[in-house]
Parts: C-alpha cells; sequence; structure tokens
C-alpha cells in the first residue's frame, strides 16, 4: 500500500523563508511564527497519515453505495469524518463568528495540501462544505448566516454546489432547473442535476445543496439565473431539523477515479429552496464557490502529485534494477538501484522540481486571497483573478502528468492496481475535467482575464517579475541560473500577449487557437518566478549560515533544474501561438 508523509519541512520553508507570511502585514499573520505553523501542521501531518492515508486504498477499492436512496461511504469514512470535525480541522480560516478559528487562507490552504495528498476523495467531502460556507457567508442574509454557516464551519452539515445538467456543463445558459416562486417568499426547485460531488453520504445529519435554476423574468442565458440554498433535511425556526426535503440521489456515477466520494444524480421534484443573493444574479454568487474551488483544485492537482512522487523514489531507491554505467554501486548486490540511472533521475526531478514550485505558487495563490479579504487589497484581488485559470489548468495538467511519470518509474509494477501507483493516476485525472474543464479555463484566461480591468493585472505580474530580476541581478550566484532564463520566459510571454492583441481582434480564433499554449506558456513563467523567489531565500539561508545546509542546496539544485530543464518551453509554446488559427482551424468539419 503507498504511504504518505506531509513535507512539513518545504510547507515551512515556503511560508516563512519565501512569503514570510508574519511580516505580511496581512491582519491575522504576525501570530504565524514558525513554531505555531510547525504544530498546526504536525498535527495536520498525524491525522493524514494515521487516519486519511490507510483509508485511500481502501476506499479506493470498496466506493460507494446507493441503497434505498441512502448513499454510505467506504468503511471507515465516518470514523475519519468525526476525528475531523473534532480537530477543528473544517473551519480553520472560517469567521469565528460562526465557530471557525480565523486563521489566514494561506495555512488552510497548506493544511488542505497534507489531507488530499493522504486522500483526495474523503477530503472533497469538508472541502466542498468550505465553499459553501464562503458564498453563503458573502451572499447570504444575517438569518441565513445564522442558520448555516455555524452547521457549515463544523461540519455537521455538509455543502454541496449544483451547476451541471444532462445537457449542458460549460454552457449554464441552457440549463432548465425551474424555481417557482412560493408566497412564503421561498421557491419550489424542480430539475436534475448530475455529476453533484458529495449529492448524498452517511457523513453528516444534513447536506446544504446551492443550485442554479431559473426563476420566472429572468430572460434567457445566464442572466436569467438565480442560486438557491436547497437542504437535504429542512431547518425549523428554532435551528433544529424538519421533514426530509423533496430531494433525492438517483445514481452514484461510476467513475475512473475519486471512488471514495460519491458523485451523483441528483433530482429536485419541488424542493423547498430559498434564494441565495440577488434574483436573476445567482452566477454572481455561485462564482464566489467557484472560484474557490478552482484554486482548490489546482491544490489537487500537485497534491496527489506529491503522493505519487513519494512513493516512485521510495521505489527508485529500493528496486535493483540494471547496473550504474560509470561502474556498479551496490558490488555486493545484484544490481543497482533504479536511482543511478539517468532516466529514472530526469523522471524524478521532473516531479520534485514541478511539485516545489507549484506549492510555492499555491500557496502564493492563497496569500493574495488573504491580503484581498483582509485589507481589502485591489491588485491582489486583480492578481489573483487572472492566475486563478492558470493554477488550476496548468497545475492539474502539470500534475496528471506527474502521476503517470511516478507510476512510470515503477515500470510493470505501477500498473497493477494492488501497488497503488495506478489510483493516483485515476484521481489526478478528474482535476482536469471538474469545475471547468482546462480547455474552458485557457479561453477564460486568454478571452476575459488578460484584458481584465485593462489588462491592468498582467501588466503589474510582468512589472513584479520586471522588479524581481531588477532587485536580485547584482547576484551572480542567481543571475546566470535563474534570473536570465526568468527573463527569457517573461519576453515570451509578453510577445505572445502581444501577438494576441494585434491579431485577435481582426480574428478572434487566431487568439482562442492559442489559449491552451498560452496557458502553459503563464503556467512555466509563474514557476519560473517561484523558484527564482525560492532560490533567493536558499542562497540567503546558505549565505547567513543558519539554515540547513542539506535542504537549502537541494532547493537550488532542483531550482536549477526547472529553470535549464522546463522553463525553455516557453519558446515552443510562443512559437506555437503565433502560427495563428490556420494550421487548428484549416481542415473541413466534414474532413475529420
Amino acid at each position: 500500500m503507498p504511504a504518505y508523509t506531509a513535507p512539513i519541512r518545504d510547507l515551512q520553508f515556503v511560508l516563512h523563508e519565501v512569503l514570510d507570511v508574519r511580516a505580511s502585514g496581512v491582519p491575522g499573520c504576525e501570530g504565524l511564527d514558525p513554531g505555531f505553523t510547525g504544530a498546526i501542521l504536525e498535527e495536520a501531518g498525524k491525522l493524514a497519515h494515521e487516519v486519511l492515508a490507510p483509508l485511500n486504498a481502501s476506499g479506493d477499492r470498496e466506493g460507494c453505495r446507493l441503497e434505498n436512496g441512502v448513499v454510505h461511504t467506504p468503511k471507515g469514512y465516518r470514523e475519519a469524518f468525526a476525528a475531523m470535525r473534532q480537530g477543528g480541522w473544517t473551519a480553520l480560516d472560517s469567521d469565528p463568528a460562526y465557530g471557525g478559528q480565523g486563521l489566514p487562507y494561506v495555512i488552510y490552504s497548506a493544511v488542505g495540501e497534507i489531507f488530499v495528498s493522504a486522500n483526495m476523495a474523503f477530503n472533497m467531502y469538508q472541502g466542498l462544505t468550505h465553499g459553501a460556507f464562503s458564498a453563503i457567508h458573502k451572499h447570504g442574509t444575517d438569518a441565513q448566516k445564522a442558520t448555516y454557516l455555524p452547521k457549515l464551519a463544523s461540519c455537521d452539515w455538509t455543502g454541496t454546489m449544483n451547476l451541471t445538467e444532462p445537457h449542458c456543463g460549460t454552457d449554464l445558459g441552457l440549463l432548465r432547473t425551474r424555481a417557482e416562486p412560493q408566497a412564503d417568499g421561498s421557491y419550489k426547485i424542480t430539475g436534475q442535476k448530475i455529476f453533484i460531488s458529495a449529492g448524498e453520504h452517511d457523513l453528516a445529519e444534513n447536506i446544504i445543496h446551492l443550485v442554479l435554476a431559473k426563476a420566472p423574468g429572468g430572460g434567457e442565458g445566464t442572466r436569467g439565473i438565480s442560486l438557491f440554498i436547497v437542504p437535504k433535511v429542512l431547518v425549523k425556526a428554532d435551528g433544529s431539523l424538519g421533514p426530509r426535503n423533496a430531494l433525492s440521489a438517483g445514481h452514484i456515477e461510476e467513475k475512473m477515479g475519486i471512488h471514495g466520494n460519491a458523485t451523483c444524480v441528483m433530482n429536485y421534484d419541488g424542493a423547498t429552496g430559498y434564494l441565495l443573493g440577488e434574483l436573476h444574479k445567482g452566477m454572481r454568487a455561485m462564482f464566489t464557490m467557484m472560484n474557490e474551488a478552482r484554486l482548490s483544485v489546482g491544490l489537487q492537482g500537485y497534491a496527489v502529485a506529491e503522493a505519487a512522487y513519494q512513493n516512485s523514489l521510495a521505489y527508485a531507491k529500493e528496486r535493483l534494477q540494471g547496473r550504474d554505467v560509470r561502474g556498479a554501486r551496490n558490488p555486493s548486490g545484484p544490481a543497482d538501484p533504479l536511482i543511478v540511472h539517468p532516466d529514472i533521475r530526469r523522471n524524478l526531478m521532473d516531479q520534485k522540481s514541478f511539485v516545489e514550485g507549484a506549492r510555492a505558487l499555491t500557496l502564493w495563490g492563497a496569500s493574495l486571497i488573504d491580503r484581498e479579504q483582509r485589507l481589502g487589497d485591489g491588485a491582489a484581488e486583480g492578481l489573483i483573478s487572472l492566475l486563478t485559470p492558470v493554477i488550476k489548468g496548468f497545475l492539474t495538467d502539470r500534475g496528471f502528468d506527474m502521476t503517470v511519470q511516478a507510476q512510470q518509474v515503477w515500470g510493470g509494477h505501477g500498473y497493477i492496481e494492488e501497488q497503488g501507483m495506478s489510483q493516483f493516476v485515476r484521481d489526478a485525472r478528474i482535476t482536469m475535467i471538474y469545475e471547468g474543464a482546462n480547455g474552458v479555463q485557457a479561453l477564460d484566461l486568454v478571452g476575459r482575464k488578460l484584458a481584465q480591468d485593462g489588462g491592468k493585472a498582467l501588466m503589474g505580474f510582468f512589472d513584479m517579475v520586471k522588479g524581481f530580476v531588477r532587485e536580485n541581478e547584482g547576484d551572480a550566484a542567481l543571475k546566470a541560473d535563474f534570473l536570465d532564463p526568468l527573463k527569457a520566459a517573461s519576453k515570451d510571454l509578453q510577445a505572445a500577449a502581444l501577438y494576441f492583441m494585434e491579431n485577435g481582434l481582426k480574428d478572434p480564433n487566431a487568439a482562442l487557437a492559442g489559449s491552451y499554449d498560452f496557458m502553459h506558456l503563464f503556467g512555466h513563467v509563474c514557476l519560473g518566478l517561484m523558484w527564482a523567489r525560492q532560490a533567493r531565500a536558499a542562497q540567503t539561508a546558505l549565505t547567513s549560515g543558519a539554515g540547513d545546509r542539506t535542504f537549502h542546496e537541494a532547493k537550488l539544485v532542483t531550482g536549477r533544474y526547472y529553470m535549464a530543464r522546463h522553463l525553455p518551453a516557453t519558446a515552443l509554446h510562443l512559437a506555437r501561438i503565433r502560427t495563428g488559427a490556420g494550421p487548428v482551424m484549416a481542415l473541413a468539419d466534414a474532413a475529420f
């Protein structure tokens, strides 16, 4: 069975040596000293190692089952969920007014990585609840907040998001679920939703569904959509539970992965719902949950890759196969360990350099959310809006690739289910699809985010990169290996954006055909910036003599690998973008 150990040293490095969260000036971060965050991460790692990770493989094998309208989660899930609730892990960053601990979102994200790596399917139950809490917290009435938020914070009740229908996924303007207004101010919700993660289960006494539906008078398209709170069990005026609502899980999807999470077809048969936010402006409220979910899915992309990497590294050190071409490294044994071979080393370095760069990018993104929410920082809000499709799309694409590479280290054994490597591949695959397939993320990035607010956020990102290079170019140890490659990659990104500006209005397909390449180009530049920042932090620690020399030297070596072996991909993506729409659109539909 695969093993997992929380990468606490690296998480601490990013939090304190790279981001320096305590000195960020963000309210609530001043108390995040290394001892405090270390204690939190240690306890999270203990729960992950002792409770969650052991259920990952068994939950995958057993899956969920639907019997008489009730979904039964895998053996051990209920006890594990109770342990997570009792430890307060579900409300780390939630508003203390509703039972939360009020810690910064960056800490919630760091802990979230640990839980996802240990058991992604299990963690989705509380992860989706966190999103529902955020949506109601931002858009709900005082009465709605008082009714639902304390129970969601504790995960006594859990939450879902209901968007997709059998005939429409991304194009939500086509949805058919209807909301009929009632005399008491409630609505009757009728329709069917599919692919609803955690739509029904036995882990909590109530499930609070956030459902998109069309109420009368809203018009066509997404402008007519409203968002409704639809509890599985109706809540009485005193907060106690009343009768079962008119909704049910009609089916559990049989999926490629995340078998431990119940992905349901949900039927609403005149169920009682309550408007959340403004009538006919439901997309605005739902995007609060969707944007949070997209960042969480980006985290899933690299967190599963981290778990896969740990197991491929252990196997490469233990498995004896062939001899080192430079001479036997294990002369007393029949063969040398796999890790001596250059191609295995390439594979492992690909994984290591991606995961550590992605971790830094995701936690930086979380720190931007803290700046936005706690300081009202408009620049941080614009930047994280720009980066959200990059974090979601690039990190999940590459994260899936890394799980495949981890499986490859195991050779034929990696293809055998009992070894557990295939589960990482199967679980990671969904991250490229849900919360907006990655092609949609690329279209959102190029079609909406680049020009948002006159391109202010994109220009701010370029200025940030330029400023970092200028600030550090006097450091010879950084210049050749980190700053020069970062500068070249950033110029490729600027050139791609300029191409879109010059050609996109004349031929929109010229931009859209290059959107996927642009998302990856942007992602590489982001990881290049993260590696340059990590290198500076590591070099500072080594120069001071106060750091962990082995750790910090390994950080520099890993960063050099990414800058030399992966960052040059920006030139390839730029070359593809500059071909425009011609090669993509030239073949007639009938010729396919």
